[in-house]
Formats: structure tokens, C-alpha cells, sequence
């Protein structure tokens, strides 16, 4: 089918309503929204008044009061979610509703929570703890500062902690977690593996990433951003890490042997008078969601030619979260002011692909 393509007002009045949302379901859900991930046939949503919905694409949401507190951290995990919140419980949620306590650490939040093949994780202050499936008792591991990031890679042997001057791997052996270390100055936050494990890419606490090719440790640092990098996406074959933090979408490619090394990013979805605050990929295609700080969302190919498709249009309130359904039927968008929409990408059949 023909995209639906986007109406402009102007750069400064922002974009009018989509069809998109025209068709969607809108809720206000009186919290910040705090996360979003496809669990299952369904996008789970978190909020900052400690509810955890999951949205069906046929019956509508539902909603469960898991957290005394905000929603922290979320993760998709089996046949539900795994969450961590600021009330010092770390919960694995199904998406029947039923919530099971993996932990409770009182006073100190949970900061960052994953999940990989054969274990998850989550962290407490300084402390990560991996538990195994099934497996009741986790093993505890310190790190020399409060960690800012977890993320394993997609063989799940590998469990990278993200923490003041650098990031420490973790490696499963027959017995127990190796440790190697990657060391660069600063605060490090979230992380992420390439997903063919060869490179790994942090967020700094400047306006800035960071990076190391695995096999040797030779550094990378990505700069110039005029705000902190609040999320990243993989996209794409090639792929490319696509970052926020710009008032458009970069685009660092991750092919061959050195990635980035010595490339420029290629750039979509520009933006002239508003930031990129929230990126997700569009799985299986060449394409990422962007969200602006006007509430503004934009899905763009990896394609400076093309002219992206409006898919929310200007609201005033910063887009925090994006989700796709795993079959592409449904996006979800959240947003600092608890708002959410719920849409099909597709007015007919599954035939008529936006992208």
C-alpha cells in the first residue's frame, strides 16, 4: 500500500493528528510511562505509579498493581516480563497476571534488571545478582560503583556490567562467572552487545557513547551529541546502533571489522526545533520509530532519501517509550504525562505493510 504520508503545519506549530491515531486507542493512565517491551503476543507497559498493563491486540489491556512505587527497569522474560522498582523488589510478571517476588532488597532500588537464554539478572546498588532457570538461589557479584547498566549478549553466556570507568564482562564457565574488564574514565549507563557479539556500546554520562571491538579492546568514542543519549535501538541487517540525544536519529553502522570506526552516522527523521528523546527498531525491516520531545512520532527507513511516515503527531509531552508487537501488528507509544497510544500499523491485511 501507499505509505500514509505526514501533514505538516509547520516545523515550529509541530505535526497534526495521524491516521494512525485516528484509529488507535488513547489512554491517560495518570503516571509517567517508565518502559515498554513486546512479551508474547502482547507490548507490556510500565508506569511510574507501579502498575505493569499488557496490551492485547484483541481484548484490550489489562492492568496489575506489581510495585509500591515507580517501575524502574523492564525486561521481556519467558511468557511475561521481569521488572525492578524503586521499592527494592525484583518481580517476574506473566502475562496471565500472576506475579511472583524473584527478590526483595528493601531499601536499595533496583536499578537494571535482564534477561538471557538460561539466566536473568538484576542490580542493587553495587551488587548484580544472576539467577539461573529454576534455580532459587542467585549468585552475587560486586562492583567497585553503583552499576548503571546490564545487558547480556544474544547467546545469554555473556553478561555485560556497565559502572564508573568502564564495563566488566562476565562469561559463564562450568563452574562459575569470569571476569574480564573494558576501562574508560567516566560514568557509563546503559549497554548493549552488537548482535553479533563482536563490539559493545555504552552511554555516557557526557553527551556521548562509548564502544569496544571485543576481540582486541580497541576503543571507540562517538561525540557530539547536544544532549544525553537516552535510548538506542539495533536496526536493520547491517545493523546500526540508532541513538536519541540529536534532534534527528543516528545511525552508526556496526558492519565488517571496525563498525564505526572512521565513519560518519548516516542521519533520519530530522527535526529542527526538537530532540530525539526515544528510538525502537521495526523488526525485520529496514526501519526505526522515533520519538521527539514534542511527543512527535516519526518511522523512518535507514534511508536519508526517504521522507518518513507520522505516526503521532505533536502533543507537548516527551515520548519515553516505544513498543512493536512481535508480529508488527501494533505499536504502542508512552509518554512523560501517561499518555499512551495503542495502533494498528495497518488500516487492512497483513499484506499492507507500512514499510
Amino acid at each position: 500500500m501507499t505509505p500514509e504520508l505526514p501533514r505538516y503545519t509547520s516545523q515550529q506549530d509541530g505535526f497534526l493528528e495521524s491516521a494512525f491515531e485516528k484509529r488507535g486507542l488513547k489512554l491517560e493512565i495518570g503516571a509517567p510511562v517508565t518502559g515498554a517491551v513486546p512479551a508474547g503476543g502482547t507490548v507490556a507497559v510500565t508506569s511510574g505509579d507501579g502498575t505493569v498493563r499488557f496490551f492485547h491486540p484483541e481484548n484490550g489491556p489489562t492492568t496489575r498493581q506489581a510495585h509500591d512505587g515507580a517501575v524502574l527497569c523492564l525486561v521481556a522474560h519467558a511468557d511475561g516480563v521481569l521488572t525492578g522498582g524503586d521499592d527494592g523488589r525484583f518481580l517476574r510478571i506473566l502475562i496471565d497476571g500472576r506475579i511472583e517476588e524473584v527478590a526483595n532488597f528493601g531499601p536499595r532500588w533496583i536499578d537494571c534488571v535482564a534477561s538471557g537464554h538460561e539466566h536473568y539478572a538484576c542490580s542493587a546498588g553495587r551488587m548484580v545478582h544472576i539467577w539461573r532457570k529454576n534455580k532459587a538461589t542467585a549468585i552475587s557479584l560486586e562492583h567497585a560503583s553503583t552499576i548503571g547498566g546490564l545487558a547480556f549478549d544474544t547467546t545469554g553466556k555473556r553478561l555485560a556490567v556497565a559502572h564508573y570507568g568502564g564495563t566488566t564482562i562476565w562469561t559463564r564457565g562450568e563452574r562459575r562467572w569470569k571476569s574480564s574488564k573494558l576501562v574508560w574514565k567516566g560514568s557509563h549507563g546503559t549497554v548493549t552487545f552488537s548482535p553479533d557479539g563482536k563490539f559493545l556500546v555504552t552511554s555516557m554520562q557526557e553527551n556521548a557513547l562509548h564502544g569496544w571491538r571485543l576481540r582486541d579492546k580497541e576503543h571507540m568514542a562517538m561525540q557530539g551529541y547536544p544532549a544525553k543519549i537516552k535510548s538506542f535501538a539495533w536496526v536493520g541487517d547491517i545493523p546500526h546502533l540508532v541513538t536519541s540525544g540529536a534532534n534527528e536519529a543516528i545511525c552508526w553502522p556496526f558492519d565488517g571489522n571496525y563498525g564505526p570506526m572512521g565513519r560518519s552516522p548516516l542521519c533520519v527523521a530530522h527535526d529542527s526545533a526538537h530532540l530525539v528523546t526515544c528510538v525502537q527498531s521495526l523488526k525485520e525491516k529496514n526501519a526505526v520509530f522515533v520519538g521527539f520531545q514534542d511527543g512527535t512520532v516519526l518511522l523512518a527507513a535507514l534511508n536519508d532519501n526517504k521522507e518518513s511516515i507520522v505516526i503521532r503527531g505533536s502533543t507537548g509531552a516527551e515520548v519515553t517509550a516505544i513498543a512493536v508487537t512481535k508480529s508488527l501488528s501494533h505499536v504502542l507509544i508512552g509518554d512523560a504525562q501517561g499518555n499512551v497510544l495503542w495502533t494498528r500499523l495497518w488500516a487492512g491485511g497483513t499484506d499492507e505493510r507500512i514499510v
